[in-house]
Formats: structure tokens, C-alpha cells, sequence
């Protein structure tokens, strides 16, 4: 499949480099100059010394020259690329800038992410931020930036709503409208438009390089949300709460003057719910963002007094009779297996959970709806010692589990790079212990439907190559999965292995 098709399944970024030889182009160069320096230097003994005297100051004068135009050039070059390079500078993060500031970072392959500092009056019926500038070095215009970190992705951005963002100079002010609230930390701004509804799109593209650009201000940030939605605070709304101390402003919404000392549109991101610690004002990792979603998810003293916790509805979440012959001294480990409903189904779900209790574990079907809290998922997951799934979003769920547990994800056939790309490696990074089970053909539901010589089934890539659309329909909707369960065993054997291993090194 062409680049267009491919990003709508994969949505890794990055700069593509072609080495191909040395030189420009990527060509060797050929030329051997070293004769013609020889013969231009080469004298007889009886005219050498006027001669190479003279040789000698028509080079130095013509040098001279030379490097009176390169510099002169060099200067113009530097003077030019100051003034844009507001456009160009690395965005900062919010707190640590200095002076007055406007400047736009859209070097980036992700995202594009404004920092504004100064006197900034924030105006929702124009769904715009003004900058007063006092200082006659910060320069005078319009930036226009949508705040959501798939700007390579051209379909989903057509979604996102723009910002606006302007600077005048501070005798403009007075005709400014009154502050209605002076905010005096940092406003950050994003939006839960795009692909938002996905739970792996709203950790990937949100909540994630939420953390990235907000964790060093320890809650003293005021969230400014573009596109908002109640369902999806109510959602999050631990997350939330737990990445700042205000309530969050509905941009669009807000009829308030909204005043800010600081203000960063747009948020920082990394990789496929990763988090790169070099690239942290504090070094934090993607495991940092796993305890900052356990102490989000703690229960208060209040929420303990009052016992909120109450058992799951059977929808969700489901406890399988323990049919275990293991003895009783032995400690059972807990599995959790997500149960996907429509696509990419278990079809033999129950001889796999039959297998696991007979090999000594707890076992948990979880089956999360709209309905089902973030917060009892997380407590679920938590406590499990192996989760087990076929790929799709449901599995973003990993990141509840605690580092050094197990993660068994499914592969059904065609979906070998995503598999690894947006759950294994990720994963990985976390500390889980990541076991792949690579469906073969005779266990997916597809061998049912094409005869064992057909390229669905003995080349996935070639049908994977023609585009988004036909992938999709072919291996994400048209397939269910049925494991060996021979195999299953050897796997869960494994898993038991690892835990074990575990155990003894803490």
C-alpha cells in the first residue's frame, strides 16, 4: 500500500534517511585533483622564486576575497533566519521559558507545539490567544496551530479545530476586554477531537504527551481543552485531576476572559505509547506514567469510608469457576483475558480457560464497554499476573499492568508489524514480559473461506501492500482466531516460568 493508505494503520513518525554512498547524492566522487595541484605548483629551478612569489599573492588576494563573500553571505544567512526563527526554534516546555516569548516548533513529524509568554488574553469567540508584547524584539503576527499530535495524518486533522494565535503591541491593550480570570500558572492547550472514542488513540494521541508536557509542573497547570467532551472527562477525569489541581476550560465554550502569563499549544510526543527519558526535563519514563495512573487510580481514605468500590457488572467483567487440580499450598497466579465481541473473536475461549485453571491459574474474563470504569479495569489488571488478548485497542489496557508481569497478545494473520509496533514493543519498554502468539493460518477463521494456497493466507503482506481498506476488511474484520490449544499450553508454561523467575529475584 502507498504512504497515504499505510499512515492510517500505522502511525509511527519519524524522518526517512537514505544512505547510499559517500558524497553528495549518495555518489563517490571520482575526481583525483591532486595532479592539477602538482603542475600548478611545479617550477623550473631558474624562475622558481619570482614566479612562486607572485603565484603566492595573487592566491592570497583572491582568498581574501573569497572569504569576504562567503562571511558577508554567512551574516545575511544568520540575519534572515532570526527573524523567522520563531517558526523554527525546538519548543519548550511550560514553566521553563524565559522572557517574553512566541515562538512555533512544526520541525516536528508528530506535532506542532506554540509557547507564548507574556500578557496573554485568551478569547473563545474567536477561538484565539493575544499576546501584548512589551518587548520590541518579539515579533508581530499570526500563527494558526492545530493542537493534536497527528499532524501527519491529513484525514483526521480535517477534524481538529484551529487556534489562533497573535501577538500586537502592548498599547493595543486598551482596548483589550477585561480579564474575567487571571490565571498565574501555565495554561496548556489540546484537543479531544481526531481519533478520540479509540482507546488507543486517546492514550497514544493524548493523555500520554499530556504527561510528557505537563508532569514537571506537579499539578500547578491549567488544562484548556479544544473539542470538548463530557463523556470524555468523565472518562478520565482521575487522569485529569491527577495531571492538575484546576478545573480544565472548555474552549470552545467558556464565555470568560481567560489571562495567562504563560501559554503552550499543542503537546509533546515521543513514540507508540512511549515515552523517551533523554527527551524528559526529568528523565521520567512510560513506567513513571504507569505510577502516576496507580496513584490516580487510589482510593482516597474518604472513597475507602465509603466503600465505593462495588463488583463490576457480569457485561464486563466476568470470575471463572476455579476447575484447578494444582495443590492447594501452591500459590495460583492470576490471569485476565480480554474478550473481544465482533471481530477477531476466541472462537474456542472456553478450552483455553479450561487449560488455564487446569494449569493453576485465577482466571478472568474482561470484557470493557463504554460503561465499564477506567478505575475498576485498572484494579483488575493490577492485580493479574498475566494478561492475555488478541490484538486491537482493548490491549492499551497493558499499560494497567504492573512491570514485570506477563503480556501474551494473539497475532492474527496480516498484523505481524502493528502487533509489535503499537502493543509489543511498548509493552516491552514497560518491563512486561511480552510472549507473541503468531496465529497460523489453519487457526484463523479465514482458512474457512480460501483454500490453503491462497495468498490471504500463505503471504498476508501482498494483501497487507494493497491499501488500508482492503487490510482492514480482510484480516481486522473478517477474521477470528481459534489457537492451537497444544500450543496454548507451551505458552501459559512459559508465562509460569517467567513468574516464577520473577518471583525469585525479588
Amino acid at each position: 500500500m502507498d504512504v497515504r493508505e499505510r499512515s492510517r494503520w500505522i502511525s509511527s513518525g519519524g524522518s526517512f534517511i537514505s544512505s547510499s554512498g559517500s558524497g553528495a547524492g549518495g555518489m563517490k566522487s571520482t575526481r583525483d585533483d591532486s595532479s592539477g595541484a602538482r603542475g600548478l605548483w611545479r617550477w623550473k629551478s631558474s624562475r622558481g622564486g619570482f614566479h612562486a612569489l607572485k603565484m603566492a599573492a595573487r592566491m592570497r588576494l583572491m582568498l581574501g576575497i573569497f572569504l569576504v563573500a562567503i562571511f558577508g553571505a554567512l551574516f545575511l544567512v544568520h540575519r534572515r533566519s532570526s527573524a523567522s526563527s520563531v517558526t523554527k526554534q525546538e519548543a519548550g516546555f511550560p514553566g521553563m521559558l524565559e522572557g517574553e516569548v512566541f515562538q512555533c516548533d512544526r520541525s516536528q513529524f508528530r506535532t506542532d507545539v506554540c509557547n507564548m509568554q507574556g500578557d496573554i488574553h485568551m478569547n473563545s469567540s474567536n477561538r484565539s490567544f493575544m499576546l501584548y508584547a512589551v518587548d520590541g524584539r518579539t515579533p508581530l503576527r499570526e500563527e494558526k496551530i492545530k493542537p493534536y499530535t497527528r499532524k501527519w495524518e491529513k484525514s483526521c486533522m480535517e477534524g481538529v479545530h484551529e487556534v489562533i494565535l497573535q501577538s500586537v503591541p502592548s498599547s493595543s491593550l486598551a482596548s483589550a476586554a477585561v480579564c474575567d480570570v487571571q490565571h498565574t500558572v501555565p495554561g496548556v492547550v489540546f484537543s479531544t477531537g481526531g481519533y478520540t472514542g479509540n482507546l488507543y488513540h486517546e492514550f497514544h494521541d493524548g493523555l500520554i504527551p499530556l504527561f510528557i508536557t505537563t508532569q514537571h509542573l506537579n499539578r500547578e497547570v491549567v488544562l484548556v481543552i479544544s473539542e470538548f467532551h463530557e463523556w470524555w472527562l468523565s472518562k478520565y477525569g482521575d487522569i485529569i485531576q491527577g495531571m492538575s489541581n484546576y478545573p480544565p476550560v472548555n474552549f470552545e465554550e467558556d464565555p470568560h476572559v481567560h489571562c495567562f502569563q504563560e501559554v503552550t499549544v499543542g503537546l509533546h510526543i515521543h513514540a507508540e505509547l512511549g515515552i523517551d527519558p533523554l527527551r524528559m526535563p526529568d528523565h521520567k519514563s512510560i513506567v513513571d506514567f504507569r505510577n502516576f495512573l496507580s496513584r490516580a487510580y487510589t482510593l482516597s481514605p474518604e472513597e475507602l469510608g465509603q466503600q465505593s468500590l462495588q463488583v463490576p457488572e457480569v457485561s464486563a467483567v466476568a470470575a471463572v469457576s476455579d476447575g484447578s487440580k494444582v495443590s492447594d499450598t501452591e500459590e495460583k497466579k492470576q490471569l485476565t483475558i480480554l474478550v473481544r465481541n465482533g471481530t477477531r473473536v476466541l472462537l474456542n475461549l472456553d478450552e483455553i480457560v479450561d487449560l488455564a485453571e487446569q494449569l493453576g491459574f485465577n482466571v478472568t474474563l474482561l470484557s470493557p464497554d463504554p460503561t465499564t470504569e477506567l478505575r475498576t479495569i485498572f484494579w483488575i489488571l493490577d492485580k493479574s499476573d498475566v494478561l492475555l488478548g488478541v490484538h486491537g485497542a482493548a490491549l492499551t489496557h497493558f499499560l494497567f499492568m504492573r512491570p514485570g508481569s506477563v503480556f501474551i497478545q494473539i497475532i492474527p494473520l496480516g498484523t505481524d508489524w502493528a502487533a509489535y509496533t503499537y502493543y509489543g514493543e511498548p509493552a516491552t519498554k514497560l518491563g512486561l514480559q511480552y510472549l507473541p502468539y503468531k496465529i497460523e493460518p489453519a487457526e484463523s477463521s479465514l482458512s474457512d473461506k480460501y483454500n490453503s494456497t491462497d495468498p490471504i493466507l500463505t503471504n498476508p503482506s501482498t494483501i497487507v501492500d494493497k491499501g488500508w481498506w482492503t487490510m482492514k476488511a480482510v484480516y481486522l474484520e473478517g477474521q477470528d482466531v481459534r489457537p492451537s490449544i497444544v500450543h496454548m499450553r507451551q505458552l501459559f508454561d512459559n508465562a509460569k516460568q517467567l513468574l516464577e523467575k520473577r518471583t525469585r529475584l525479588l
